[in-house]
């Protein structure tokens, strides 16, 4: 009966208990892999309208806000680890969003049993280093107030770092999958002319690769930042080119007497994941026919 009972409590130590807030694109696809792996997952929404549509990908679903420290120590208190994978409604609300969440973590963390924090954040906090490549290494330059918002939020969270708990930040790429195709989100420019010549990167990474790289920090705690985009880095030019010769769309115009007011004109180094041991799923574009063509 002893035996029985020492293996059971084995067993359920084994058990990861992983927190996702905010189960929005990136959250819920998580979710559904963690529960799937065997994982307790429990997922937040600050809207109780959406918990019916959560409750088949989680083990249990909370309605709780960031800035509420009482409920996030409650939440968090016995779990392994947690996925912050939040997004701000709006512009207006970014402090709100991003960085309140960041310091209530701070506040509560230490009365909780996290092992790893993990966030999924923006390369854009490397602002404007004139098309040339940049590292993890590479001094970020936020350019919009939006933007060192984000920074911020990075800090904030890297100084909870631990040695019995890790912080890893995923500087993610603009992001593109099933319902968020290339061609959805671009359709809508097609034959206007857009500001400026077209030649600023673009940074991309695809669904798919945002959840292979968060189980993969996950599986091996990684910790610090790394960057998470695609193998290919193009110009804007050169990918709505793509994008419209691929789905026969007419093509965008271009006029270089505008400046483009775009924020943020980096190529972003994927390198450092990589030698951690990740690979990619998509490496190139994902630019998929629609069934109906």
């Amino acid at each position: 009966m002893y035996g029985e009972n020492r293996g059971e409590t084995t067993l359920m130590q084994d058990i990861k208990r992983l927190v996702i807030l905010g189960c929005g694109y990136v959250g819920q696809r998580v979710a559904q892999r963690w529960l799937e792996a065997g994982f307790q997952v429990t997922v937040t929404t600050t809207t109780p309208e959406k918990v019916p549509q959560l409750e088949p990908i989680a083990s249990t679903v909370t309605v709780v806000r960031g800035d509420d420290p009482d409920r996030m120590q409650q939440l968090l208190a016995d779990q392994d680890g947690v996925l912050v994978s939040i997004g701000a409604p709006n512009r207006q609300e970014y402090r709100g969003t991003y960085l309140a969440t960041a310091q209530t973590l701070a506040q509560v963390l230490p009365h909780t049993a996290i092992q790893q924090v993990i966030y999924t954040g923006s390369f854009a906090v490397y602002g404007n280093h004139g098309g040339h490549w940049v590292t993890e290494e590479t001094a970020i330059a936020p350019t919009t107030d939006n933007n060192q918002i984000l920074a911020d939020t990075e800090q904030c969270l890297l100084q909870m770092a631990r040695p019995d708990r890790s912080v890893c930040i995923l500087r993610l790429g603009g992001i593109y999958g099933p319902n968020r195709e290339l061609l959805k989100i671009f359709r809508r420019v097609a034959g206007a002319t857009l500001d400026g010549d077209g030649h600023q990167p673009s940074n991309w990474v695809h669904i798919d690769d945002i959840v292979g790289a968060i189980a993969f920090a996950q599986q091996h705690q990684l910790s610090g930042i790394y960057n998470l985009v695609q193998d290919t880095i193009i110009s804007r030019r050169e990918l709505l080119e793509r994008v419209c010769q691929t789905y026969n769309l007419p093509p965008v115009q271009w006029n270089p007497v505008v400046p483009s007011n775009r924020p943020h004109n980096v190529k972003v180094s994927n390198q450092k994941i990589k030698t951690a041991g990740y690979r990619l799923i998509h490496p190139d574009f994902w630019l998929p026919i629609p069934s109906d063509a």
